[in-house]
């Protein structure tokens, strides 16, 4: 009840420590929430513990790792299952990039298509809505929707037993119906893929869409992702270890067996698949995955903000000693010992806790669905209600009145009777020193997070205007099917003929993904052939791919129709001239070069540009003309103020050539803000969190400074009547509480540039840390300080002297 008393009697202090307690509560709450949906992906699988997922590294020389794939080969899973008998299952995915179905007459393109085994279920635990998970997927040409996928064909009806035509794989080479056998429970938005269609695995072993063969010999293709089950705590070091013998055994680096050097070109390793997600970040991942960094920031900015909230707690629980000073003197008085004293500051601490509590937990439940729709997630208040999770949170009062409260409670519980009842209340160099550090420690807190949210701004703003050494404004992207290869250059003759339509040109990859395709090669320098040690990746492009990107040429020319031994040609970029040794572009043209199995001359060096991310650097490129049909995209483009013509015009003629495939296409501009999604949302969390953090610091120390100019009432009627005009005042209130802000400044600095520099190293290319984004931090910090704490100071510097001595 005592502690009802003294939240009635001091509600302006009492409002300002459950308000800054509810806000950092609420804070913590949201960001546990985002912290346990980043750690659940995968665990709802059954066996989740148990899976491992194998990945495949390849090397230039050794230890000098160039790719690291998610996906491997198709051979190895079984090949691994025969090796190591300890390993029960083996499943693998073959997910397809686009591919088109056909069902009433009427043409879908779908994205996230997979070809899977028929023990899938037995490692992904998705429930089935029809269908048997045992054999749903075992019979050639059989296929599984989603709940949404099944919909969007077939309605309300039952789909089993029904056909969907499945048109235009594998650059053409497949036609054939496929029989619905199930249907399965979309997966969950915490899994690392989400396909939409299964088809059967056995499919594959038809020699006109991939061949049994090739499953069992093709070690090049590393597009399979290859999942193991181990029994239940099985310990997979054993394993691991013999796998570079495993690899000299069965796997040759060309295809065949027998070398004993494969594991000096290449490794495989385990990766568990509750990892994924968050630990993963290959070259070919299914999906975007998430990052365990992003994680350990957000866990030290919820603790970061809990102790600045407890930190005022603190602050003004001291700071109001005086008005508590009698009362503890009288309890004493009758007989109240220090460590009764101690219970109730502590119990009236953990109460008020408890009140922020309930009011944080509903402030989660009504924010969350904005945070979603803002962030683009999927957190839900209900993983907030697991056992495991809820107990702690329930604690969570106890911990944190304890730490707020415990310095106050020893702090007052130590004030002697005969003194306070006399009025001698004296709260101590040390009580004011552990204030001040209070404050510092608050102000500190707040400068990082304000340079944190700078320099992330900062590095979004240069990831935008950086010269990606192409243009990427206005550039159409789309699948490329086999069915145009033969009417191709009319197709393009066409579109060319409106003033919309700029360039047009194909590539296996475009500017935005990842650079995989390499092999072996041998390049003439200073006379002598040498192997190419270096990571020289390469693109397959036709004569308009470099003119629709805009690419510039550093010596040299682009590939032309007039000259027919361009087939064996090579355009490499300044990077790869510079990794291969011949010193300057000029002097890289005409020299001979064996790429594979081509052998021909470097005829252009194109200008180093970004194909990637600017968290890469600038990979060493070369350029060819497949001597087959080797694109997969279709790029184009376009005038930049003619967009709408020049996409209704593409799509009309793209039917004339193609009217059973389904148009459908990107914008370059729109892939390349998908690389830096992450940074985005990171920005924008940093600048909600610090202005959580300066709001908290700011009631902290507009509490504080209410109450220490509160104390001084007398002192500031004395000065107004010896003349000291208003802004004398003024400064004098507010120098002590600015000289801390300003060692905030001082401290916090080194902190933030450390950070955020190790922040940087992630990118490749980056702005500068300039010295002005830390001034302008500590001079924000000061100006808010400053406001906060001039309108208490001015309010006091107005009032009437005469009353303020009466007062008194």
């Amino acid at each position: 009840m005592s502690a009802f008393r003294n939240i009635k009697r001091h509600p302006f202090i009492s409002f300002i420590n459950i308000l800054g307690l509810t806000v950092g509560l609420t804070c913590c709450l949201l960001i546990l929430s985002y912290i346990i949906y980043e750690r659940s992906y995968d665990k709802f699988n059954a066996n989740a513990k148990d899976i491992r997922r194998v990945t495949r590294i390849f090397y230039a020389s050794k230890n000098e790792e160039v790719l690291h794939l998610s996906a491997i080969a198709p051979p190895f899973g079984p090949l691994l299952q025969s090796a190591f008998p300890d390993i029960k299952k083996i499943t693998r995915v073959l997910p397809i990039r686009t591919t088109a179905f056909r069902f009433n007459d009427k043409l879908f393109n779908e994205q996230n298509s997979v070809f899977a085994e028929e023990n899938f279920f037995d490692f992904f635990t998705v429930p089935l809505v029809k269908g048997n998970h045992n054999n749903a997927l075992k019979e050639p040409y059989s296929i599984m929707l989603s709940e949404d996928m099944a919909k969007k064909y077939f309605g309300d009806s039952d789909p089993i037993n029904k056909g969907i035509f499945l048109d235009n794989i594998f650059l053409g080479k497949i036609k054939h119906d496929f029989k619905v056998t199930g249907v399965f429970k979309d997966f969950p938005a915490n899994s690392h893929m989400h396909p939409n269609i299964l088809m059967s695995f056995s499919t594959l072993r038809d020699p006109a869409i991939y061949g049994a063969n090739n499953l069992v010999n093709d070690f090049g293709d590393n597009a399979f992702f290859t999942y193991l089950l181990f029994p239940k705590d099985y310990n997979t070091d054993r394993i691991e270890s013999q796998l570079p013998d495993f690899l000299d055994k069965y796997v040759h680096l060309d295809g065949t067996a027998g070398n004993t050097k494969t594991q000096e070109g290449t490794k495989l390793t385990f990766e568990r698949l509750a990892d994924i997600h968050l630990h993963s970040h290959m070259a070919d991942e299914f999906e975007e995955n998430g990052d365990i960094k992003n994680v350990y920031i957000f866990s030290a900015i919820a603790l970061f903000i809990l102790l600045i909230a407890c930190i005022n707690y603190m602050n003004l629980s001291t700071a109001r000693s005086v008005l508590r000073a009698k009362e503890i003197g009288i309890r004493k008085v009758i007989g109240a010992q220090r460590k009764e004293i101690i219970r109730q500051f502590l119990s009236e601490s953990i109460m008020i806790t408890w009140f922020a509590l309930a009011l944080a937990m509903a402030a989660t439940a009504l924010l969350l669905p904005m945070i979603n729709h803002f962030a683009n997630t999927n957190l839900a208040f209900n993983s907030l209600q697991q056992w495991q999770i809820l107990v702690p949170i329930l604690l969570l009062p106890f911990i944190i009145g304890l730490i707020s409260g415990i310095y106050p409670a020893i702090f007052m519980s130590s004030f002697l009777p005969v003194k306070v009842l006399k009025g001698i209340i004296k709260t101590g160099s040390g009580g004011v020193s552990f204030r001040k550090v209070l404050v510092v420690s608050q102000f500190s807190i707040s400068i990082i997070l304000i340079v944190a949210t700078t320099v992330v701004f900062r590095q979004l703003q240069y990831i935008q205007k950086a010269d990606l050494g192409f243009s990427k404004d206005a550039v159409l992207t789309m699948g490329y099917v086999g069915q145009l290869h033969s009417q191709y250059d009319a197709f393009k003759a066409d579109l060319l003929k409106n003033t919309a339509i700029k360039e047009v040109g194909r590539s296996s990859r475009i500017p935005s993904g990842r650079l995989l395709d390499f092999v072996d090669g041998s390049v003439l320098v200073d006379g002598v052939i040498k192997p190419i040690k270096s990571d020289l990746k390469c693109i397959s492009t036709d004569y308009g791919f470099i003119p629709t990107y805009g690419m510039k040429m550093a010596a040299g020319r682009n590939f032309s129709a007039a000259f027919s031994t361009d087939n064996n040609n090579f355009i490499v970029n300044e990077a790869a001239v510079r990794s291969l040794g011949l010193k300057t572009p000029q002097n890289a043209i005409g020299k001979d070069i064996t790429y594979g199995d081509v052998s021909g001359k470097i005829i252009g060096i194109v200008k180093d540009f970004h194909f990637e991310s600017l968290h890469q650097t600038i990979t060493p490129l070369l350029f060819r003309l497949p001597s087959d049909n080797g694109y997969h995209v279709m790029s184009v483009k376009v005038n930049s103020r003619e967009v709408q013509t020049a996409v209704n015009l593409l799509q009309a003629t793209w039917h004339k050539y193609l009217p059973e495939t389904p148009f459908d296409f990107t914008f370059l501009d729109d892939k390349f803000g998908q690389l830096y999604r992450n940074e985005q949302q990171q920005g924008s969390l940093f600048t909600i969190f610090s202005c959580v953090a300066i709001s908290i610091a700011c009631m902290g120390l507009f509490g504080l400074s209410a109450f220490t100019i509160n104390q001084r009432v007398k002192e500031i009627g004395v000065r107004k009547v010896l003349g000291a005009s208003l802004r004398q005042i003024v400064l004098e209130l507010s120098k002590d509480f600015l000289r801390l802000v300003l060692i905030s400044a001082v401290i916090a600095i080194p902190v933030a540039g450390w950070w955020m520099h190790e922040w940087l190293a992630d990118f490749a290319f980056h702005t500068d840390l300039s010295w002005w984004i830390f001034a302008a931090a500590g001079i924000m910090a000061l100006v808010i300080a400053f406001v906060t704490i001039s309108f208490q100071s001015i309010k006091a510097a107005l009032a009437n002297p005469v009353k303020s001595l009466r007062s008194e």
